[in-house]
């Protein structure tokens, strides 16, 4: 028993902070542009064909 309460406030504590980090993603717009992101792996660089 006392390792759960051990456990239950270090997983509530991982949880709150991967949900701090996804709203901080949010914020500074890491979200903004995925099909950019996505289609720029397929383009080839001209300086890259030299």
């Amino acid at each position: 028993m006392s390792g759960l309460a051990f456990l239950i406030p270090i997983a509530l504590g991982m949880g709150l902070l991967g949900l701090g980090g996804f709203f901080w993603a949010m914020r500074k717009g890491q979200f903004e542009d995925l099909d950019g992101a996505a289609q720029r792996i397929l383009i080839e660089d001209e300086e890259d064909m030299e």
